[in-house]
C-alpha cells in the first residue's frame, strides 16, 4: 500500500494510544524546551561567582571578560555548523550527540584550573548550545500542532529567562555559603544529564524524512506518535525536494527570509546589552543590592515573553513584532534625552526613577519581540533549510551582540551616554524598518502552507 492510500490507516482512537501520544508530546516539549533552559542557566550561573573568580590573580580583567563572552563565541560557530549537520544528517542524531557533548564539557567545569581552561571549556559548551539553537527550534516546530506552534516556540524563551534566573539565584546562595565556584557553574551538568536521558529514543522529524523522500518512514512515525491532521498537512509538501545548502539561503525563494531573520534577530539582541549594563547601575543607585538587583531585569523580560506567549495567537505575529520594535526605539531615544539631564546620578530623585522606569519598559517591550527570534526562524525557512537558516540567523545575532559588547564601552568613553543610547535606538529602528517591510504573518498557517509560500 502506498503512502497516499494509507493516509488514514494505522491511526487509532483507542484511549490508551491517545494517552501514549500525549505523553510523547509532553516528553518532546520538555526535552526541547529544556535545551533553551540550559542555555540561560549556563549564562546565569557565572554572574554570581565572578567576584569570587576574580580573587584568583590569574583571572585578569581581560580574562574575566573573555570568560563571560566565551559561550557566545561558541554559539557563533555552533549555530551554522549545527544547522548544516541537522539538515544534512537529520534532527535526531544531532539533537542527541549535541547534548551528550554539552554534558561532557559541562562536567569539565568541576576540574578547570586557570583562565585558559575555563575559557576553552565554556567555548565548547557554547558550541554545543549553538548547535542546540539550530536543531531544537526546528525540531519543536516540526512536531508541534499548528495551533500550538507559536506558544510552544515562545515557551523556549520563557524557559531561557527561567534558566537564567534560577541559575543566578542558586549561584548567589551557593556563593554566600562559600561553595567553590567550580561546583556552582558545574551544576549545569546535572540538568544536562537529565535532559540527555530524556532524549534517548526520540524519533526523527517526520517532516525532515518526508523532505528527503523517505516517505514510508515519515508515515510510520506519524502513525506511531502523531495524528491524521499532521499526516494530511505533511503530504501537501513535496517529498524528496531540493537539497538544503547555505547557497539556498540566498536564492530568490528564500533570501527575504534570510535577510529578515538575520537583521531582526541582531537588532533585537544588540541594544539590550547596553540597557542591561546601565540599568544595573541605576538599580544600585536606588539601593537595590545582591539577589534582587541581579534578577529584576530578567524578571521584567520574562514577564514580557510570557505576555507574548499568551497573546500571540490573538494578536498575530506581525502585529506583535513591528509596533513593539518602533516603541523600543522610541524608548531608547527617550532614555538618551532624559539621561542627558539625569546622569551622573548623585541622588535618588524623580528623574532617576523615571529613567529606571524607561529602562524597565524597554526590557519588557524588547522581550516581547525578542520572543519572535524563537518563533519566526522555524516558520519562515522551508523544511530543507530550516535548521541551516536558523543557525545562520543565530550566528549573525551573536555577531551583533558581540559587537555591541565590544563597542558600547568605547562609545561611552568617547561619545558619552546620550549618544550611546541614541545609536542603540538607531539599531532598534533599523530592525523595525526591516520588519515593517519583510516580516510575514505566519500565524494559523501549517508548516506545509508556509513551505509552499516560498
Amino acid at each position: 500500500m502506498s503512502v497516499s492510500e494509507g493516509v488514514f490507516s494505522g491511526f487509532s482512537d483507542d484511549p490508551a494510544v491517545l494517552a501514549r501520544k500525549r505523553r510523547f508530546m509532553t516528553r518532546m516539549i520538555v526535552v526541547l524546551v529544556g535545551g533553551m533552559f540550559l542555555d540561560g542557566y549556563i549564562l546565569g550561573s557565572i554572574g554570581p561567582v565572578t567576584h569570587t573568580i576574580e580573587l584568583d590573580p590569574r583571572f585578569t580583567t581581560v580574562w574575566i571578560g573573555l570568560e563571560a563572552a566565551s559561550a557566545m563565541f561558541g554559539i557563533l560557530i555552533g549555530s551554522p555548523l549545527g544547522g548544516w549537520l541537522a539538515d544534512k544528517f537529520g534532527r535526531k542524531p544531532i539533537l542527541f550527540w549535541d547534548l551528550a557533548l554539552f554534558t561532557a564539557f559541562s562536567a569539565l567545569q568541576f576540574f578547570v584550573d586557570g583562565p585558559e581552561q575555563l575559557f576553552a571549556v565554556r567555548l565548547l559548551m557554547g558550541l554545543a548550545v549553538g548547535i542546540e539553537y539550530a536543531v531544537g527550534l526546528p525540531m519543536l516546530a516540526e512536531f508541534a500542532p499548528t495551533h500550538l506552534r507559536g506558544k510552544l516556540l515562545a515557551l523556549t524563551l520563557v524557559a531561557w529567562y527561567g534558566g537564567f534566573m534560577i541559575a543566578f539565584i542558586i549561584g548567589y546562595f551557593m556563593d554566600q555559603a562559600g561553595i567553590d565556584w567550580r561546583v556552582t557553574i558545574g551544576t549545569s551538568t546535572f540538568i544536562a544529564a537529565a535532559l540527555l536521558v530524556g532524549r534517548i529514543g526520540l524519533p526523527e522529524s517526520p517532516r525532515w524524512l518526508w523532505a528527503k523522500g523517505r516517505t514510508e518512514e515519515a508515515h510510520g512515525l506519524v502513525v506511531g506518535y502523531l495524528d491524521t491532521a499532521y499526516q494530511t498537512d505533511m503530504m501537501k509538501a513535496t517529498a524528496g525536494g531540493a537539497k538544503g545548502s547555505f547557497k539556498m539561503l540566498f536564492s530568490p525563494a528564500v533570501w527575504r527570509s534570510t535577510v529578515f531573520m538575520s537583521v531582526f534577530w541582531a537588532c533585537a539582541v544588540t541594544p539590550y546589552f547596553a540597557i542591561a549594563t546601565f540599568a544595573d547601575g541605576l538599580l544600585g543607585d536606588i539601593g537595590m543590592k545582591g539577589l534582587m538587583r541581579g534578577v529584576v531585569l530578567s524578571v521584567v523580560a520574562w514577564l514580557g515573553v510570557i505576555f507574548t506567549m499568551f497573546m500571540i495567537d490573538r494578536w498575530g505575529r506581525r502585529k506583535m513584532t513591528v509596533p513593539t520594535q518602533w516603541i523600543a526605539g522610541g524608548l531608547l531615544v527617550a532614555i538618551a534625552v532624559l539621561g542627558s539631564f539625569v546622569l551622573p546620578v548623585e541622588q535618588v530623585g524623580v528623574m532617576s526613577m523615571l529613567m529606571l522606569a524607561l529602562f524597565l519598559a524597554y526590557s519588557f517591550v524588547n522581550a516581547m519581540y525578542t520572543a519572535f527570534t524563537q518563533i519566526y526562524p522555524a516558520e519562515v525557512f522551508p523544511t530543507e533549510v530550516r535548521a541551516i537558516g536558523t543557525g545562520f540567523a543565530a550566528a549573525i545575532s551573536r555577531l551583533g551582540a558581540a559587537a555591541g559588547l565590544f563597542l558600547i564601552p568605547l562609545s561611552m568613553k568617547h561619545l558619552g551616554f546620550t549618544w550611546t543610547m541614541v545609536f542603540a535606538g538607531i539599531i532598534a529602528f533599523a530592525g523595525a524598518i526591516v520588519s515593517q517591510i519583510l516580516a510575514p504573518e505566519t500565524g494559523g498557517k501549517s508548516l506545509s502552507e508556509l513551505d509552499m509560500s516560498h
